[in-house]
Parts: structure tokens; C-alpha cells; sequence
């Protein structure tokens, strides 16, 4: 098929490729003209793990092009996906200006039949918005179809190749007939390609989304109250993760979560209750939760250091809001960063692949080391913000004798409770007893 990607972000850039791993025709489209002429270069753009070997491998085979021209981009393709940015306004709510922008753009171009896909995380009735700015200035036949992403940053290339359901919302047979031969290669082994009608399928990434921050949440909850009972939440989380009604996923408690989706999507979805007259109070909670809990770990530093941080100086381990990704939006350790420098105290901060996005946003504001043994020099203590597998297991030794107090503040719960007593260290995790 001739598929069309409007927007090469981390959705697009994803998206586009795998399409053409199956065989498709696929160009993406993009008005950052610098960054088209990397990607066209063989440049990829964006960290995630897997990707870089299969778009090298269909931008050679010419399956996957490149362009700023949506006129160019849009003349052949049978199918057009809109893989745009809909960030949160100072409100919550999305906005949809990218999303409708290209969509007025696309009514003043179409001369055949087209399915027009909403890629992008959208409220409920985006797609009648779409189909209202294309028929303002095109009269023939053309289908708008919401399909939501599920991807997961870090392994968004397995997410993808092999989706766990595939959700189409469109009310049009004839749409339903193309998309079902789209996502035929992806769901070989039996996986649902799940029909239903646009709203329904807006709303269901929301409630996805939605669902698991809660979870996230309420373990966090859980683990502030362990700390306060003297009970152990890695002991807990075990205990009710067996349980197959609740699951094993999303019940790490840590420093609250963070990115693109999580943040932005019950925001979003709260704003479109409000909008409604419905007060959705478990996710208000939720949101409160999550930020509180972004600083979980600053009082018990404060404490460690008689509440005076000014003239301390931090060695920082992770910046990214999770493993295998360089994406920073939301993420916990700038937070922290914020709070340890208003109150006087330093940070240099190694991180595998965010630093470079980090000092874009925040500059000279830390320092950064090339190595996460060069962070702990002249540190007063070390402070673990992303679970990087190459921070899990440490040469202790080189910690000991880099930092200046053996105090380790884990907000990702990475170490065993009776070996960092066994070694001598201060170390306080999340939901668990602080050991000294």
C-alpha cells in the first residue's frame, strides 16, 4: 500500500518504518525541513531501541522517503496517517491546532478517495473535527478513522510488530475493509484488530493510559504507607501482582511517572469530563499523587543533611523518566534538579542517552559526566532517578571511594535492602525501610 505519515515525532517516525518493514510505500512528511534532511540522510532522530536498524534498512530499499511538500506526500497514498503533536494547553485540554491545520490543507488537496487516520492521541470527537475541516473545501468521498497508539517507549519496535490489539474506530465499511488489510501482516498470530465506532476508540487510549497511571499511583500511595507501618512494599507488590485480576505490571513504586503520554493524557481526559460537567475525581487524585511524589525523596536528604543543602553537591543517576529512551518531558530527576538548586546544593548528572536533551532545556544549570563513576567525584551523596540496567548492578567500591558520605537516595528501589546495610550505606529506596 501507499502510505502517507504526516508528523516524523517519536508516533510518526515509529509508525512510518514499521509500515515499511511490511512491504509498504511509505513517505513521511514533516515542515521541520532540518530535521527531513537528516532523516533523509539516514540520520534517525530519535533514541529508541530497534528502530535505527530497520529505518537504515527501508530508507535503502526506497520503501521509506522522506519530504516537506504534503502535496507530494499526499498525491499517491491511499491512506494518510496524522501523527501530529497534541500537546496540553494551560488548561489541560489538547490542542488540536496541528491536527486541524493539516486537515484544512488536506480538503484543499484531495481528488480521490482517501482513509485519513488519526494517529495521534485525540479527545473524543477529534474525528468529526477532521471530517469537518476536509469537507469544507473537498465535496468527494473520503473516511476518517481513529486509530490509537499503544506505544510503549523503550520497546515501541515490539509494540508495534507485534501489537497486543489493534484498535480501529470507523463506522465505514469500506475503510474497515482497508485498515483490515493493513494490520493483516501485524496480527498473524491471532491478536484482536478490534473495531468500533470513532469516539469509542478516542476515549479507549485515554482510559488506557488513564488506568495504568492509577496503578502506578495508588503502588505509590501504598508505598508511603509502608514506610510509615514499617512494612516492605517490594513484599507487597509481590503479593497482590499474583493475583492475575490485578497483574504483575505497573506496580513498581518509585518517584512517579513522567513522558509524553501518561502526564498529558489524564490531564486531557480530566479537561474532557470537566468539559461535560463530569468531576472524574479518581484521576484529580491521581495527578496529585504523581507530583507529590516526584519529590518523595527530597525530605529524607534534607534530613540526612540537618535540613541545610546549600553548598552540597549531588551526583544524579538517570535524567530520562524512564529506561531506553532520551525522552526528559515529566521526568522526576528535573524536578528534583529544580528543588536541590533552589536550596543551594549542585548536581552533576549522568544519564545514557538524555544529557544532550537535558542540557537543551536547562542548559549550564548541572554539570554533566561522561560516565556515571565521573558523576559521584566530590558528591556528597548519589541520588538514582532511572532504572538503567547498567546502574543496577554497580561497583560499589568505586562509590565508596568517589562520594564523600556513603548516602545513596534510590528512588527506583534498585538495591537490596540487607546488602547495602551489610555495606555500610545510608540508603533510603521508596516504600521501604531506610537502612544506615
Amino acid at each position: 500500500m501507499k502510505i502517507t505519515v504526516v508528523g516524523t515525532g517519536y508516533v510518526g517516525l515509529v509508525t512510518g518504518t514499521c509500515f515499511a518493514e511490511t512491504g509498504n510505500d511509505v513517505t513521511c512528511v514533516d515542515i521541520d525541513k532540518n530535521k527531513i534532511d537528516k532523516l533523509t540522510k539516514g540520520e534517525i532522530t530519535i533514541y529508541e531501541p530497534g528502530l535505527e536498524k530497520i529505518f537504515l534498512r527501508n530508507l535503502k530499499e526506497n520503501r521509506l522517503r522522506f519530504t516537506t511538500n504534503l502535496g507530494e506526500g499526499v498525491k499517491d497514498a491511499a491512506i494518510i496517517f496524522l501523527a501530529l503533536p497534541t500537546p496540553p494547553g494551560e488548561d489541560g485540554s489538547a490542542d488540536l491546532k496541528y491536527i486541524l491545520g493539516v486537515a484544512d490543507d488536506l480538503g484543499k488537496m484531495l481528488t480521490d478517495y482517501k482513509v485519513i487516520i488519526d494517529k495521534s492521541t485525540v479527545p473524543v470527537g477529534t474525528a468529526e473535527k477532521v471530517q469537518a475541516a476536509i469537507a469544507k473545501n473537498y465535496k468527494g468521498e473520503f473516511d476518517v478513522v481513529s486509530n490509537p497508539e499503544f506505544l510503549r517507549e523503550g520497546v515501541a519496535v515490539d509494540d508495534f510488530m507485534k501489537p497486543d490489539r489493534v484498535v480501529i474506530g470507523t463506522n465505514s465499511e469500506r475503510a474497515r475493509k482497508v485498515m483490515g488489510d493493513l494490520y493483516a501482516p501485524f496480527v498473524r498470530q491471532g491478536n484482536p484488530v478490534i473495531f468500533m465506532d470513532e469516539r469509542s476508540a478516542e476515549l479507549t487510549k485515554y482510559a488506557a493510559n488513564s488506568f495504568l497511571a492509577t496503578k502506578i499511583s495508588f503502588m505509590n500511595e501504598v508505598a508511603r504507607l509502608c514506610e510509615k507501618l514499617g512494612a516492605d512494599v517490594d513484599m507487597v507488590r509481590r503479593g497482590i501482582g499474583s493475583d492475575d485480576r490485578i497483574g504483575k505490571r505497573f506496580l513498581f513504586p518509585g518517584i512517579g511517572y513522567g513522558g509524553s503520554c501518561f502526564p498529558k493524557d489524564v490531564q486531557a481526559l480530566v479537561k474532557s469530563s470537566s468539559e461535560v460537567n463530569y468531576d472524574f475525581e479518581i484521576l484529580n487524585a491521581v495527578m496529585k499523587v504523581n507530583e507529590d511524589q516526584k519529590l518523595h525523596l527530597i525530605p529524607g536528604i534534607k534530613k540526612y543533611f540537618n535540613n541545610n543543602l546549600a553548598g552540597k553537591h549531588f551526583a544524579l543517576w538517570g535524567l530520562a523518566f524512564k529506561p531506553n529512551t532520551d525522552d526528559i518531558r515529566e521526568a522526576p530527576a528535573l524536578y528534583m534538579i529544580d528543588e536541590l538548586t533552589k536550596a543551594g546544593a549542585t548536581v552533576t548528572a549522568f544519564d545514557p542517552e538524555a544529557m544532550k536533551n537535558v542540557k537543551g532545556v536547562i542548559g549550564d544549570k548541572i554539570t554533566y559526566a561522561e560516565n556515571q563513576y565521573d558523576a559521584l567525584k566530590e558528591a556528597d551523596a548519589l541520588i538514582i532517578a532511572t532504572e538503567w540496567n547498567e546502574f543496577r548492578t554497580p561497583d560499589f567500591s568505586k562509590i565508596t571511594s568517589s562520594l564523600k558520605n556513603k548516602a545513596v537516595f534510590d528512588g527506583r528501589n534498585l538495591f537490596d535492602l540487607a546488602a547495602m546495610k551489610e555495606l555500610g550505606f545510608h540508603y533510603q529506596s521508596v516504600g521501604r525501610a531506610t537502612v544506615n
